[in-house]
């Protein structure tokens, strides 16, 4: 069956159950659209709602059409996906985008550019020859994972907790994050002025590959130098660092200030690197002055961390639903009631501004 034109929603139903998540393909090979069209129709919980060749039929679609997912390449004519994904995303009211292309597998830039754009993850496509069994397995996981993301179902806690904090002076900043999260960092980092000075800390879920273009990225939308973390770093003002993707990063107290230690064990909700780690030892060196957040992200990494972080008096700030791809993570600290406040990025981004030492 080859899928070159929009397909009614619900046409084809599953026996019981609940109706199958609706995912739009945009694709500028017609092979291409047919063989994921038929990959998904073969499953019992996607449907495919339409599938179209380039951004501006998807765009129109969309103003008439909802959907769950969105599956985007990258390399088209005319309006190429990267450069779309912004109008996508605004345009799929709260559709996941999976970018689909054989693009993301050219290096880390592309892949770390579309999920700063706010992608919710992205799949290598292999060559039309490639197209096989283990492929159709990863993308009904891939799709399976955005739709049932842990803690993104059921009541929606308020966007936030009571009035907004108040400015407390705080010495270090540990951000916790994994899909959709580098949007959200991006967010954050440019509501705070060149002149903070206070060091920040990122756990962000990605690969070791991509970690030199992810802290070339934070250091220009921070506005401050960046690093990748490495044992016995020490921790400076006004500089970001960031775990390495094949190391847990937490900090120890050292006769001349404090240091980064990576360690490899395995962490309990199985992230590598995972967000419980720098919390735990963030509250045990910096105690009540300290300030943890947690934005967009599967899971529920960074939940026993902010415990830790609460129970010193530490403040904990996380990214609200509305605006997390996935809320899984911070909805797992809100749920706890371990945040101090449920904020869109931006905000938390402006409190980070009003509470830290400047220069």
């Amino acid at each position: 069956m080859a899928y070159s034109s929009s397909l009614a929603p619900g046409a084809a139903s599953r026996s019981g159950g609940a109706p199958p998540a609706q995912i739009l393909i945009v694709d500028d090979s017609l092979v291409a659209r047919s063989v994921l069209g038929r990959m998904i129709e073969g499953t019992r919980r996607f449907q495919v709602a339409a599938a179209l060749s380039d951004v501006r039929g998807a765009l129109e679609y969309l103003q008439s059409h909802r959907v769950d997912i969105i599956l985007l390449d990258i390399n088209m004519p005319g309006i190429d996906g990267l450069t779309a994904l912004p109008d996508v995303i605004q345009a799929g009211r709260g559709a996941k985008v999976l970018i689909v292309s054989s693009s993301a597998d050219e290096g880390a830039a592309v892949t770390v550019q579309a999920l700063a754009l706010g992608a919710a993850d992205t799949l290598v496509k292999p060559g039309i020859g490639a197209f096989g069994g283990r492929f159709a397995a990863v993308l009904e996981e891939r799709l399976t994972r955005l739709l049932d993301a842990p803690g993104d179902h059921g009541a929606h806690a308020a966007t936030s907790f009571g009035p907004v904090p108040t400015p407390q002076e705080f010495d270090i900043v540990a951000i916790g994050a994994s899909t959709g999260g580098i949007h959200a960092l991006g967010q954050l980092l440019r509501a705070i002025p060149a002149s903070f000075r206070v060091p920040i800390l990122v756990t962000q879920h990605l690969p070791i590959s991509f970690m030199g273009y992810f802290a070339a990225q934070l250091a220009v939308l921070g506005g401050r130098p960046c690093d990748v973390a490495v044992d016995r770093m020490r921790v400076r003002s006004g500089r970001i660092i960031v775990a390495p993707g094949d190391a847990h990063m937490r900090v120890a107290r050292m006769a001349d200030g404090v240091a980064i230690r990576l360690t490899g064990e395995r962490s309990d909700t199985g992230c590598m690197p995972s967000v419980d780690p720098m919390f735990e030892t963030v509250a045990e060196v910096f105690g009540a002055r300290a300030l943890g957040v947690i934005l967009s992200g599967m899971g529920r990494d960074g939940s026993d961390g902010a415990r830790k972080l609460s129970e010193c008096g530490a403040r904990v700030f996380v990214q609200d639903r509305e605006t997390s791809v996935v809320w899984g993570m911070p909805g797992a600290v809100a749920k706890a009631g371990r945040a101090t406040a449920v904020l869109p990025p931006d905000e938390i981004g402006l409190l980070i501004a009003r509470g830290g030492r400047t220069a």
